[in-house]
């Protein structure tokens, strides 16, 4: 099953993403796929065919600012949460999606969360992996000195830091075919690494936490989360408490995985998604 790579020219913005579609199309909501931080679509690929052979279609989306969509000046993109969650709405909708299955990872990925909460009834069924959820969660050095000023400046220019997170986070090599691609903007034009560092920068992180650790309280619809336990920036124990407090919520603890699970345990996560978004609503 191949993944096609399109754009698309949304109001100001384009949008680059990735999307597996199956041989026999079905009714079934498709399925969204968002990613972290320093990462791209490109993290999903080895799932979406998975998904598209079982009869999901499949979109993962580069974020504004990263990979191959669209770096805006900050000038013309704020680079917030809100900025992020109407630049996704606005995609969501050009592609004529109404409801789907919402799939979230990683630092940036928590603005897909903070999406479900004001969009709830867009959202079918929601899987979490390796996401802040929790106001005792914190923004690990190796991704919080990318937004400081002067250090963020250096750093997020130098195409070897996306070695140095993604490596740091799953702690796994990631080979050179992969990093070739996760490099590739970093290498092609200096507005990668200022997209970056102004991601970072403007993640207003405690406000997102404290969003969706209250938001969440009241979450009704289907939702799997998947943790790689190995993650050395989120501790298995928040993700622990926070599933406490939903209702109608599974959580699957990946034992060998990292912060990017779909990167290095693909297999696992696919199984353990799969049966989730085909199991029967009780």
């Amino acid at each position: 099953m191949s993944i096609q790579e399109k754009s698309i020219q949304v109001g100001s913005l384009e949008w680059f993403y990735r999307e597996a579609t199956p041989v026999n199309p079905s009714t079934q909501p498709p399925v969204l796929l968002l990613h972290g931080l320093p990462s791209q679509s490109y993290s999903w690929s080895a799932l979406m065919p998975d998904l598209a052979e079982k009869g999901f279609r499949a979109i993962a989306p580069d974020w504004i600012g990263a990979g191959f969509s669209a770096k805006p000046d900050r000038r013309k993109f704020a680079y917030t949460p809100d900025a992020f969650i109407k630049a996704l709405a606005e995609f969501i909708q050009h592609l004529q999606i109404e409801r789907f299955y919402l799939v979230v990872q990683g630092f940036l990925g928590s603005v897909g969360l903070q999406y479900a909460l004001r969009y709830p009834d867009q959202v079918e069924r929601l899987a979490i992996l390796n996401t802040p959820v929790s106001s005792a969660s914190q923004l690990p050095w190796k991704i919080k000195q990318l937004g400081l000023p002067l250090v963020g400046d250096m750093l997020t220019q130098d195409p070897l830091l996306v070695d140095r997170t993604l490596e740091g986070g799953s702690g796994y090599r990631v080979s050179d075919k992969d990093l070739d691609v996760y490099r590739r903007p970093f290498l092609s034009s200096s507005d990668a690494g200022r997209s970056l560092l102004m991601t970072v920068k403007n993640l207003q992180f405690k406000s997102s936490m404290a969003e969706i650790e209250a938001g969440f309280r009241n979450w009704n619809q289907p939702t799997l989360i998947l943790w790689g336990i190995k993650d050395p920036w989120l501790p298995l124990v928040q993700v622990q408490e926070f599933a406490k407090m939903i209702k109608n919520v599974e959580l699957v603890e990946l034992e060998e995985a990292g912060h990017y699970p779909q990167d290095h345990w693909s297999e696992k996560v696919s199984n353990n998604l799969l049966l989730f978004l085909r199991r029967q609503a009780l």
